[in-house]
């Protein structure tokens, strides 16, 4: 049999599952999540190969309309130019809902000479499922897609199929990266993304979207990780939110994701975790190279 490697796009609006579909398909966590949207956003690759094949998937941020701020715009192009660098394409959307930002993306994908899987995601949470025929029978004058198929990133049904799918589609070439390497991201990058993940869990609705974190020191010993992690806010009352009383919040944020950073890296992890207000930070060009987001 031929050896084959590719990019896989996985793209979508905003809170449709594309991280947690990575997830499954990598069979380990790697991309954060949260039921908030916008929980992604710098593309990441996930990386799982077989004896013959690697699938390099591309987590790209929800594409969306608002683009008033920086990071909106950074986000927007990041997941396009994702789009232009790959050799598939899964579009992912949400049960029985299409929205203008689903038309958009498909116009988007258009526009490209590629193949394009759809995957309607979330049917675990479907009622009626005679609603997704109807459905599917929309979709399918709308493009030609590969194939459009049903699955639940969750409980990982129809996952295999996915697989099937991309398999074949995927040009002969030899592997890219070790048979045992997971992402093209560093380990600093995926424990910033960890406290991010847990801000976004434990915090109120608007706190998330006004934060950043950076990790600023990384000092690995025999037997511990020592990391110190910086949570960049927008507005000095931000900072007294994530702070809490006493300092509960704070320390709930960092349990939790010391926890994570635990089985991510297989050894003890000391967190110490500080907040500090930068204004305007996420319009801010500097600071957006300053945290890692790329132009």
């Amino acid at each position: 049999m031929s050896i084959s490697c590719g990019y896989v796009a996985l793209v979508g609006r905003p809170n449709v599952g594309k991280s947690t579909l990575l997830n499954a398909l990598l069979r380990q966590k790697l991309s954060i999540t949260s039921r908030k949207p916008q929980t992604t956003r710098q593309t990441i690759l996930g990386i799982n190969t077989t004896e013959q094949t690697q699938f390099i998937y591309v987590d790209t941020p929800g594409i969306h309309s608002q683009k008033t701020k920086k990071i909106n715009q950074l986000m927007n192009k990041a997941a396009v130019q994702a789009l232009k660098d790959v050799d598939v394409i899964v579009l992912v959307v949400e049960g029985t809902i299409w929205r203008e930002e689903d038309e958009r993306i498909l116009d988007a994908i258009k526009r490209i000479d590629l193949a394009c899987v759809l995957v309607i995601n979330k049917i675990d949470k479907m009622t009626d499922k005679r609603d997704l025929f109807a459905h599917v029978k929309a979709i399918e004058a709308k493009h030609n897609f590969v194939a459009i198929l049903p699955l639940s990133a969750k409980t990982g049904h129809q996952l295999e199929r996915l697989e099937q799918v991309i398999e074949p589609l995927l040009p002969d070439a030899p592997h890219l990266f070790d048979a045992d390497q997971l992402t093209n991201r560093s380990t600093k990058f995926l424990c910033a993304e960890l406290v991010r993940e847990k801000i976004f869990r434990l915090s109120g609705q608007e706190i998330p979207y006004a934060t950043s974190v950076e990790i600023e020191s990384f000092v690995e010993e025999p037997n511990l990780i020592r990391i110190h992690a910086l949570i960049w806010l927008d507005k000095p009352g931000h900072k007294r939110i994530i702070i809490g009383d006493k300092g509960q919040k704070l320390k709930e944020i960092a349990t939790s994701a010391r926890l994570d950073m635990e089985k991510l890296l297989d050894k003890k992890v000391f967190l110490q975790c500080w907040c500090k207000v930068k204004t305007g930070w996420s319009d801010d060009e500097r600071m957006l190279k300053q945290l890692g987001y790329e132009y």
